[in-house]
């Protein structure tokens, strides 16, 4: 599916790094950036699966001992929590509710382990599948004779809530426990599918199936896609309810759901549309932007020089994007960012500006950051080559910068139905 150009060092330096800096190709999409296009003001009517569920199809829960997967975005059309409402309903038994990474109430951050003893302000037990356990034991599910699966997804392969529905229907099959999945909208667009398939010789926590790294679809899709095609050894029974409402080209803003982060470090839309290119960068020793407002929107580290490399970047005219130099000093942040990359150190960089959503290719637009990145300091470029390799999905990246090589990434792109 790749190819990969070689060029010598010296037509790759020139490419990169063109002797023309005139005009500031940066300052005139700056421009154009103040006058992007504001989200729409009508919004499409949406329920997702747990409003379908409790207005009209109750009767799969009735009579069941529930364990939930969920988290802080398991909420229903009105901001109540999933688990409030299974506490309350009549003939259903809530048992346990399970949790994935950043914890039930979002509270924690990236890589941070999250446990929970005994009960909780009136909660069932609580049992986190980020710490110690990340697949459910059978003692964990004893009792149980239905899982539900409720977690606000953002389409990429990275992020780790569809790992954990892996791991949660590879016990509902080998336990014989019927599972139900709550859809919820791809905010960033399910017709969009960008970058490489996971190579399963690089299958890790951070990328569990061979899917692509914008992967298209929705949670209850790519569920009903692990069965299919035999991803775990065991198949559970397996229901969705399919959001109502939603089409697979919108995006969340065109929705009148209310936007929750997903995650601490996904504050926004636009962050969660940069984010399956520029996480990249977290397979290296540049900041990726943790311990700032802008997570992933703002990229640098000291020695960078932020004019420079945004002129750089813009004048590869990448599509529905411009980049900004910026500065800023990262720091420790309860629940979002401990101990983050140059924490109390001035960064330059650059700010990356969307100013094109349906044109920008996030993706390509991380691998050329890194290839720029890589060839402006590469003495004091450093990989981490295996956690780049992982979120990759294969080597073949690490391998293509090291050899100053560009890949081809155009047929990492597709709308789905084009």
């Amino acid at each position: 599916m790749t190819v990969i150009f070689r060029f010598t060092a010296i037509l790759f330096l020139s490419v990169l790094f063109p002797q023309n800096e005139h005009p500031s190709i940066h300052e005139l999409q700056s421009e154009h950036y103040k006058t992007k296009p504001a989200p729409p003001v009508d919004k499409v009517h949406v329920l997702t699966g747990l409003d379908l569920l409790l207005d009209k199809k109750t009767d799969l829960i009735q009579g069941k001992s529930v364990a939930l997967v969920t988290n802080h975005t398991g909420i229903d059309k009105l901001g109540t929590p999933n688990y409030k409402h299974l506490a309350y309903m009549k003939d259903v038994d809530l048992k346990v509710i399970f949790s994935p990474e950043h914890g039930l109430f979002g509270e924690a951050g990236d890589g941070e382990k999250v446990s929970y003893t005994g009960k909780d302000s009136g909660l069932p037990i609580v049992i986190s599948l980020y710490g110690g356990t990340r697949k459910p034991t059978a003692e964990m599910l004893s009792g149980v004779n239905l899982i539900i699966y409720d977690i606000q997804d953002i389409g990429t392969r990275f992020y780790t809530y569809i790992t954990t529905l892996g791991l949660v229907m590879e016990a509902a099959g080998e336990l014989g426990i019927p599972i139900l999945v709550l859809d919820r909208p791809n905010p960033i667009r399910g017709d969009i599918i960008e970058g490489p398939v996971l190579n399963l010789e690089y299958q890790s926590f951070i990328g569990y199936y061979p899917i692509s790294i914008r992967y298209g679809g929705t949670v209850g899709d790519l569920a009903k896609k692990i069965i299919k095609q035999n991803w775990i050894p065991k198949a559970p029974d397996l229901t969705v309810i399919p959001s109502e409402g939603w089409d697979h080209h919108l995006w969340f803003d065109e929705t009148d759901l209310p936007w929750v982060s997903p995650s601490p470090n996904i504050p926004d839309l636009e962050t969660a549309i940069i984010y399956p290119g520029m996480c990249l960068i977290e397979g290296t020793n540049i900041s990726e932007g943790r311990g700032t407002p802008n997570p992933f929107k703002w990229i640098g580290a000291p020695w960078i020089d932020g004019r420079k490399l945004s002129q750089k970047l813009n004048k590869f005219n990448l599509p529905g994007v411009v980049f900004v130099p910026i500065s800023f000093t990262p720091v420790s942040i309860l629940g979002k960012a401990v101990n983050p990359k140059f924490e109390n150190q001035k960064c330059n960089g650059v700010e990356v500006r969307i100013i094109d959503r349906n044109g920008y290719r996030s993706v390509d637009t991380g691998v050329m950051t890194l290839f720029a990145l890589f060839n402006m300091a590469p003495e004091k470029f450093e990989f981490r080559e295996k956690h780049l390799n992982h979120l990759w999905g294969s080597n073949e990246l690490y391998i293509a910068i090291k050899n100053e090589t560009l890949p081809q990434s155009k047929n990492y792109w597709k709308t789905i139905g084009q």
